[in-house]
C-alpha cells in the first residue's frame, strides 16, 4: 500500500522514477490475490498456505477502505471479491514492481522513512504520517494472520476432534 512509490516521470522533465500515482492524479486498480497463493506440488497447484476466503476478504475490504482514506476514493477501483475476473490492460515500461507486505520480524523493511532531528517540520510530519501508515499496516497484517491462524487451528481442532469421536465409536 505504498502510494509513495516513485514509479512514474516527472510530468514537466520527464526524467524517470521521480512521480508518484498520487502526484500525477492517476487510478489505482486493486485486484486481491489471495486465493491465487498456491505451490507447486506434483505439477498440481497447492493452496493449503493460502489464507482463507473470511480472513482474506475481511482483509482485502480493510485494505481498500484504508486506500480510501490515503487517496481520492474515487480514483480507487477494485473488482468483486473472489470473482472470475478478466482484467485488461497496458503496461508501459520495461519493468514490473512486485509490492510484497510481508516483513520477516526483526528486520527492517524497505522504503522507510523516519523524520530525523534536523528535519524541517513539514518533512518531519510527512515522515511521521508514513511511519503512522507503516504501523497501521503491520497492525492489519498482523490481525488478519492472527484470524486466520485461529480459524486455521479451529478447523484442524474440530477435524481432530470429529477424528477422535470416529475412532471411539
Amino acid at each position: 500500500m505504498d502510494l509513495n512509490l516513485k514509479a512514474f516521470p516527472d510530468p514537466n522533465t520527464g526524467a524517470q522514477w521521480k512521480a508518484t500515482v498520487v502526484d500525477r492524479g492517476g487510478e489505482l486498480l486493486c485486484v486481491s490475490q489471495f486465493t491465487l497463493f498456491a505451490k507447486i506440488i506434483k505439477n498440481k497447484p497447492d493452496f493449503h498456505k493460502a489464507m482463507p476466503a473470511e480472513s482474506s476478504k475481511s482483509m482485502y475490504t480493510t485494505f481498500l477502505e484504508r486506500m480510501g482514506t490515503l487517496y481520492d476514493p474515487l480514483k480507487i477501483k477494485d473488482g468483486r471479491f473472489g470473482a472470475m475476473m478478466s482484467v485488461a490492460l497496458t503496461n508501459e515500461g520495461p519493468v514490473t514492481f512486485t509490492l510484497d507486505s510481508r516483513e520477516v520480524p526483526g528486520t527492517a523493511s524497505t522504503g522507510t522513512s523516519t523524520p530525523t532531528a534536523s528535519a524541517s517540520a513539514s518533512k518531519g510530519r510527512e515522515g511521521a504520517d508514513k511511519l503512522a501508515q507503516r504501523n497501521a499496516e503491520k497492525a492489519l497484517r498482523r490481525a488478519a494472520w492472527e484470524a486466520a491462524k485461529r480459524e486455521k487451528d479451529g478447523v484442524e481442532v474440530a477435524n481432530s476432534n470429529e477424528a477422535q469421536q470416529s475412532a471411539t465409536n
